[in-house]
């Protein structure tokens, strides 16, 4: 039963890196078209999360956890608008650093993750509770 309950754990610590990887890459989807509103200001830049191993010692193994939610360095995207109030003296405004098709991407493998954690809890409910069952 202690594996049984150790499984779930592990599996709780999986659900939450990927909740937060789904709450990171949900917000560069909802900035994906922000521009800046005044010159010489940057766009929204994405932001990508990255995982660690921690070890548990009540569990005496490693599990997953946030390591941090980092700005994606890359280069912005231009776009020409010479009437836009952020436009620079070419007529360029810079656009955020994400890519749509990336972070949908992103977000199943996310989902997927997220759902086979959620299979393993399922899972491990289950066989505990006929456990309980038989031992009754």
């Amino acid at each position: 039963m202690d594996d049984i309950i150790k499984t779930m754990r592990i599996s709780t610590a999986g659900l939450k890196v990927q909740g937060t990887r789904l709450r990171v890459i949900s917000e560069n989807l909802a900035n994906a078209n922000s521009l800046p509103q005044e010159k010489g200001e940057n766009p929204y830049r994405r932001k990508v999360v990255t995982f660690k191993n921690v070890l548990d010692r009540s569990l005496g193994m490693k599990t997953v956890s946030v390591g941090n939610v980092m700005p994606d360095r890359s280069d912005f995207g231009k776009r020409h608008d010479p009437s836009h109030p952020a436009a620079d003296d070419d007529g360029y405004v810079l656009t955020p650093n994400v890519n749509s098709l990336i972070e949908m991407s992103d977000m199943r493998e996310a989902q997927r993750s997220y759902e086979a954690n959620l299979s393993v809890i399922k899972m491990s409910k289950s066989m505990l509770s006929q456990t309980l069952d038989l031992l009754k």
